[in-house]
């Protein structure tokens, strides 16, 4: 598996938007953040905290109504 660095540079490089449960990669989000570097959206959602139903359904809602560049910069929490 790629660091979350890594991972963060290579959806940039892609123009893809992450979706995770995992807290490290919203760390390295928010210090991209911080450090003002250019990165694709991440999307979080707690794995407690929503079904797999609705993540489902907010992650197509986003997709829907989003491109991934309106989306760059920011990390984005589930439920909507």
């Amino acid at each position: 598996m790629w660091p979350d660095d890594r991972m963060l540079d290579r959806a940039s490089e892609l123009g893809r938007i992450l979706s995770s449960q995992d807290d490290d990669l919203v760390a390295e989000a928010e210090l991209g953040q911080r450090e003002a570097r250019a990165f694709a959206a991440v999307i979080y959602a707690h794995q407690l905290s929503i079904t797999i139903g609705q993540c489902v359904r907010d992650l197509e809602l986003i997709a829907k109504a989003a491109e991934p560049e309106d989306l760059g910069n920011r990390v984005e929490f589930l439920p909507l």
